[in-house]
């Protein structure tokens, strides 16, 4: 994945038919691409800004089977999210994990309502069940989770569900889609439908770097922009009806001391009616979130004050230690592209999380809502649709068995979320030693993993490297800052960039980081 190399690439192809064009690089789309490219099909895929840019880099981190859909009745989608889980975790073992969860009860009636609700939540995970659940007493509870609060607790209820690191999924995924000779193109503005006798024919595009104009043509574009659908469906026809309520979901990011011990809380019922959870992810924790409609979409959504106080509160509720706004090393919001429900005007949080698959009269088909959990099957019946629909021939689709880097991955090193990658990076530094040198003592981060992303997954920003290459911003905001100058030099070094650039990106990296502070 040589950004350089692929707009070479592209522009040779100019007069090229494409079986498929994508519009949109988060989870969605690239599922897409990757679905597409492993069917044979000539798939180009164009991003407006950086893969999973949006909502896709900024979850709860959980590949799960959504314990709380139960609640909502939608037991179809707990079964199918429980049977991609398993998948996701067969396929992707570098960037996914089996995680324990305890539910704290403090009363008799709640260790039997979750403990008979956590029971069928297994029941309906079948033989892909991550682990049973079961009662925990208040001593073995607290032996789990020693910092929580001990009054009143009659025990925990313990379960398990995925989790994962979901941009480097992302950056996973476009290499998978590249590998099976796929095409894909972040910084790339897809600005105008082709159109011949009212159906599409192709997109208009601008190469986001190089200020450059492209026509692709195809007989067959997807919509896959996530919050950002109803903006693609209006340039296809102004009088389009709106499909999405976007709703903001906030995280903040605490030292793992907050939580004290390796297994992960879900606190069942908030003031707000939703589900808070305290994660333990890399060497950090991650709490949230919150559920607030919004009625303006953005690349960067800011957290509200009232977001930042409610997970501060709902946490302190439930633990010894009580976490102050002093305590955060990062808050990031990201926008769930809800799929609207005309006959569902309630709040956000009472949305079903399913997906649903349109095609416009001019033959825009168009993907909105769904979750990362279940982004496979999602792509699978959204390429199923456009066969069904005529536009492309009949071929199976392969991706429940596809493995989406290398065979041979070690979950032991920490440089295992790389895949194929991590032996390139330690080859780089037994070469050079100086480049295994961490670039700040906050952060894990060397000098070789910058050098061989630059080289091998198509940062263009600054930013793309500290908060989706690597997760430097998303664990630790601040100490991402002092990165900067070294990853900005490196990135010159490597991709021929000059002084003015590296001033440049250290100032806008310095401006979006302190967003998250």
């Amino acid at each position: 994945m040589n950004r350089k190399n692929i707009t070479q690439e592209l522009e040779s192809l100019s007069a090229t038919k494409w079986d498929i064009i994508v519009i949109g690089g988060g989870a969605t789309g690239l599922g897409i691409a990757v679905d597409s490219a492993t069917r044979g099909y000539k798939i180009l895929l164009l991003e407006q800004s950086d893969f999973a840019k949006g909502t896709s880099s900024r979850s709860t981190k959980l590949v799960h089977g959504g314990v709380r859909y139960m609640a909502q009745g939608d037991l179809l989608l707990v079964m199918e999210a429980c049977r991609e889980r398993g998948v996701l975790l067969k396929n992707a073992p570098h960037l996914t994990y089996n995680q324990e969860f305890v539910i704290p009860v403090y009363s008799y009636f709640d260790v039997l309502k979750y403990t008979a609700g956590l029971k069928f939540y297994d029941l309906l995970a079948g033989r892909l069940s991550m682990g049973k659940s079961y009662f925990l007493n208040r001593e073995k509870t607290l032996a789990r989770l020693p910092l929580l609060k001990a009054d009143g607790l009659k025990g925990g209820i313990v379960y398990h569900d995925g989790q994962f690191d979901d941009s480097r999924l992302a950056i996973t995924l476009a290499g998978a889609c590249v590998r099976n000779g796929g095409y894909l193109l972040n910084y790339c503005t897809v600005t105008g439908f082709l159109k011949e006798g009212g159906k599409i024919s192709g997109v208009k595009a601008t190469n986001n770097a190089s200020g450059r104009e492209y026509s692709f043509n195809s007989d067959l574009v997807i919509n896959a922009t996530g919050v950002f659908a109803d903006k693609i469906a209006v340039m296809d026809d102004p009088g389009s009806t709106p499909s999405i309520r976007p709703s903001q979901g906030v995280h903040l990011v605490l030292d793992r001391s907050f939580l004290g011990g390796s297994s992960a809380i879900m606190i069942p019922k908030t003031d707000d009616g939703r589900v808070l959870f305290a994660i333990p992810w890399y060497d950090e924790v991650v709490v949230g979130t919150t559920d607030t409609p919004l009625n303006e979409v953005s690349l960067e959504p800011k957290a509200l004050g009232k977001e930042i106080d409610f997970i501060l509160k709902t946490a302190g509720d439930y633990l010894v230690r009580k976490p102050e706004r002093k305590d955060v090393l990062c808050i990031f919001a990201g926008l769930r592209p809800l799929a609207a429900d005309n006959n569902n005007k309630g709040n956000t949080k009472e949305v079903s999380r399913r997906h649903r698959i349109t095609v416009s009269r001019s033959g825009l088909l168009s993907i909105v809502g769904g979750k990362w959990t279940t982004y496979r099957m999602m792509a699978e019946e959204t390429i199923d649709t456009a066969i069904n629909k005529g536009f492309l021939e009949k071929r199976e689709c392969v991706t429940r068995d596809l493995r989406l880097d290398t065979e041979d991955v070690s979950t032991t090193d920490r440089l295992h979320v790389y895949g194929r990658g991590a032996a390139e990076i330690q080859k780089l530094i037994a070469e050079n030693p100086e480049l295994g040198i961490r670039i700040v003592p906050a952060l894990p981060y060397t000098r070789a993993e910058i050098v061989w992303i630059c080289r091998n997954e198509m940062p263009f920003n600054l930013e793309d490297i500290l908060a989706r290459r690597t997760r430097a911003l998303f664990l630790n905001a601040r100490a991402s800052i002092q990165m900067a100058s070294e990853t900005a030099a490196i990135m010159a070094a490597e991709l021929g960039n000059d002084t003015e650039w590296q001033q440049k990106q250290i100032m806008e990296y310095t401006q979006l980081a302190l967003n998250y502070t």
